[in-house]
């Protein structure tokens, strides 16, 4: 499932018109963006749960010469799925 069919979904669901879902969804995502970046966690009880976390700096090597790199630390965003979403999967 795509934006597009997530947002068709949703206005079907709620029977509202596909532009205010539309609108709705991207509302949800930023807010979701915008907490993350600023380090909170955002939990949605029964759905999961999204946060910022951290990959430390670490030794590679380039696959195609074998040369070693350094590759620099990094944020990444974590998304941890709750008990019912798990649930529901596994069901």
């Amino acid at each position: 499932m795509n934006k597009q069919d997530l947002i068709d979904a949703v206005a079907s669901e709620v029977g509202i018109a596909k532009s205010t879902a539309e609108e709705a969804i991207n509302a949800f995502l930023d807010t979701v963006t915008n907490a993350v970046v600023e380090g909170d966690a955002v939990l949605l009880i029964g759905f999961g749960s999204f946060s910022m976390g951290a990959r430390a700096a670490r030794a590679g090597r380039n696959p195609k010469t074998g040369e070693p790199l350094q590759i620099a630390a990094s944020k990444t965003v974590k998304f941890t799925a709750g008990k019912a979403f798990k649930d529901a999967v596994n069901k």
